[in-house]
């Protein structure tokens, strides 16, 4: 799979990472089928896994598959929030803890990145956590650190000047970032991590999803009205991921699943390239006259 340099760290990322939330979060996810899931995605020329002390088993899982391939991939992970998200420690003692129990579930004794997980504008101001941060690289840690959200909470990291990347939601119902957040990222030389790159799918969905999280951009898409969506699922999918693709200033997208093999379906879209300017251009177009103020990047 073709690579990008990530910003300025010295990195070369694949253009397609993985996202282990979703495993963390599925009852049902079998420690079996992340081995094969994450082995098979490793051999096919996948070089970034990503996940979060707060995806539950994730860290365990992935450590589990994966740990003895170390110097095979790039790990990234997210600190601050725990627990499923059912409480968070930005302290400095908190950050360096939390870091230090996923070096272990990792089975690693270094991150590539460490992140602060969508963390607002209040607790980086008050500077606890990116010291945190800094505490674990000087402790070898972590090579690099980064900021994980969104609008303005994303914005205020990016101008703090000590982040080395940014993690943010950006796809064809999440465009704001775009003329945003990403362009100001790669201005500053940032290494850019698209989240969510294509909308959680929402297309596949004829009535509205039962869980929540995938409302806003079911909602959004039944408005926008794109034309690649009255196609097949994977004609959509395979055009949304080559829309975020296509942004300036992101070098890679990660995509969570729990079925294996799905990680190289998506490869195969990301392989066929941008999108033309034309088809770039349309989608962009049809946002505009569409999406209000109120359609601002999804956590």
């Amino acid at each position: 799979m073709e690579k990008r340099k990530f910003g300025r760290t010295d990195m070369e990322v694949s253009l397609l990472g993985f996202g282990g939330a979703e495993i963390g979060f599925n009852p049902q996810q079998t420690q079996a089928d992340v081995n094969q899931l994450l082995n098979s995605a490793l051999d096919a020329g996948l070089n970034l896994i990503d996940t979060a002390a707060g995806y539950l088993k994730s860290e365990q899982m992935i450590g589990e598959a994966v740990g003895k391939r170390r110097k095979e991939f790039y790990l990234i992970t997210k600190c601050g929030a725990l627990d499923g998200f059912t409480r968070s420690d930005w302290s400095v003692k908190g950050i360096l803890a939390t870091i230090e129990t996923s070096l272990r579930d990792l089975k690693t004794d270094y991150l590539d990145i460490a992140q602060l997980h969508s963390c607002d504008l209040e607790i980086l101001k008050r500077g606890e956590a990116i010291e945190g941060l800094q505490r674990a690289q000087e402790k070898g840690y972590t090579r690099y650190i980064g900021y994980s959200g969104d609008n303005e909470d994303a914005k205020f990291a990016v101008e703090m000047n000590v982040f080395d990347s940014l993690q943010t939601s950006v796809s064809v119902a999440d465009q704001t970032p775009i003329d945003g957040n990403i362009k100001l990222a790669a201005e500053k030389d940032l290494g850019v991590i698209a989240k969510r790159p294509i909308a959680n799918a929402v297309w596949r969905h004829k009535e509205k999803p039962s869980e929540s999280y995938h409302h806003e951009y079911w909602d959004r898409i039944q408005k926008l009205r794109f034309d690649f969506t009255s196609k097949s699922t994977e004609e959509a999918t395979a055009t949304a991921l080559r829309f975020t693709l296509s942004i300036p200033g992101v070098h890679t997208m990660i995509v969570g699943t729990t079925r294996p093999n799905r990680w190289q379906e998506n490869a195969k879209y990301v392989a066929e390239g941008k999108l033309s300017s034309e088809e770039y251009e349309a989608i962009r177009q049809r946002w505009s006259e569409v999406a209000d103020e109120s359609w601002i990047g999804k956590t």
